[in-house]
């Protein structure tokens, strides 16, 4: 074999390295994970920042990948098309294109791709520095075919990318699904991340204690009564009205009431609890548990009043609630337990009307809708479009709801069972 035909040879072979390199680092780029290149580079590492910089300007990489991969596979296929028609003459085109096409399909495709699938962060890491210079020399071509491109797209009516905010949150959402299934601490993560992407659509007014459940405190009560109401109580801040239960002049905290008890060496008549409560601090109900979430944390403060649009009070919500939407019940030795859902011999659930649709789904994995109403109870009065009776039964969602007590016109408790898919 002469010595030109062995340099045409390892030029070839140079030429597939090269197109396999194209080929696994425009796999491993857009593969690589973000998260962890974007924490790499917050910890210092120098080549995840190169991996970012690249995918800032994707199109740009993506095209300076395709414009390198076609030279070489064009030029590699050139050379050997013009070496095997020398050496078969005609029949060489043939040749040429049956060996290019498998050499090209399984060394510099399916190989470097398959390699760089399984372990796209680390080529993503190694190819980067090299690729940098490449996008860097052939930014004029990309360029004008990026112009080219989008000219294309736009006569064909596509003018933009979708809601960017938008195809974030489901991206995020798509990959907590994606892993939450693989056991159950993995499971108790998703449900707790999923619960901090329901937080802006998620209002105060659905996760508040309701002024029917709320503990007040009557600030024309003797000192000695407020002491023992707050002893009794097992939240650390409550309400304090004058005359009207809507006529809130400030949040009394135990703690405060206490040291001001011992300030006056145990003397109860002498506290004027008027002066210890703290300003009330009102909220809408329609107020987003984002939102309230940073205002909590800006004002430093645990505790807001909720309001509707005619300033009634319908309630209390704290930054405990606000939590427990995240990472679920949150018990201490002071906390009355109710949990409302009891699960029957026959498989119904005994059902509190006041447990929220959204424990009440995370509790037992359903999927009852929630963007009627925030309570089990609410949920009958939307679907029945009346007040119903006791021992009435409805069937919506799947779902049997059979009312098992009324006060007044609260439904208190129910029985729930799934109903019978028909085969």
């Amino acid at each position: 074999m002469s010595d030109p035909i062995i340099l045409i040879v390892i030029a070839i072979i140079v030429l597939l390295m090269l197109s396999a390199f194209f080929s696994g680092s425009e796999t491993a780029l857009t593969g690589a994970s973000r998260p962890r290149m974007h924490q790499l580079e917050l910890d210092g590492n120098r080549r995840a920042g190169v991996v970012n910089r690249l995918r800032h300007s994707q199109e740009r990489l993506i095209g300076s990948i395709l414009v390198g991969n076609n030279i070489v596979n064009i030029l590699a296929a050139s050379l050997a098309t013009s070496l095997l028609i020398e050496l078969f003459g005609d029949a060489g085109v043939i040749y040429a294109t049956t060996i290019m096409t498998l050499l090209v399909l399984i060394f510099s495709e399916v190989l470097p791709k398959t390699y760089a699938i399984r372990h796209a962060d680390r080529v993503a890491l190694v190819a980067a520095p090299i690729l940098r210079p490449v996008v860097a020399v052939l930014s004029p071509v990309t360029r004008l075919v990026e112009m080219v491109v989008r000219g294309l797209l736009r006569a064909a009516g596509d003018h933009g990318a979708e809601d960017s905010r938008s195809a974030r949150e489901e991206e995020i959402r798509g990959a907590v699904g994606l892993h939450a299934d693989a056991d159950e601490t993995a499971a108790n993560e998703g449900v707790m991340l999923r619960g901090v992407l329901d937080l802006d659509d998620l209002e105060v007014g659905e996760i508040m204690t309701h002024r029917t459940d709320l503990e007040m405190v009557d600030a024309d009560l003797p000192p000695a009564l407020i002491v023992s109401q707050m002893l009794a109580s097992p939240f650390t801040r409550l309400p304090l009205y004058r005359g009207d239960p809507d006529n809130v002049i400030g949040v009394l905290h135990a703690k405060g009431l206490l040291r001001d008890l011992q300030e006056h060496d145990g003397h109860i008549d002498e506290i004027d609890v008027t002066a210890l409560a703290a300003q009330p601090w009102f909220v809408p109900e329609s107020t987003d548990c984002l939102s309230q979430l940073h205002a909590f944390r800006q004002r430093g403060e645990h505790f807001a009043l909720v309001i509707d649009e005619y300033g009634t009070l319908q309630g209390v919500v704290s930054l405990e609630d606000i939590i427990e939407e995240i990472v679920g019940e949150i018990d201490d030795e002071y906390d009355i337990p109710v949990t409302g859902i009891e699960l029957q011999e026959d498989g119904s659930f005994i059902v509190d009307g006041r447990v929220t649709i959204r424990d009440l789904n995370r509790e037992l994995s359903w999927n009852l809708p929630d963007e009627e109403a925030a309570t089990v109870a609410g949920l009958i009065l939307h679907e029945a479009r009346l007040i119903p009776n006791e021992g009435q039964s409805f069937a919506f969602h799947g779902f049997r709801f059979e009312v098992l007590r009324r006060e007044a016109n609260q439904i208190r408790t129910l029985r729930i069972a799934p109903t019978p898919h028909d085969g």
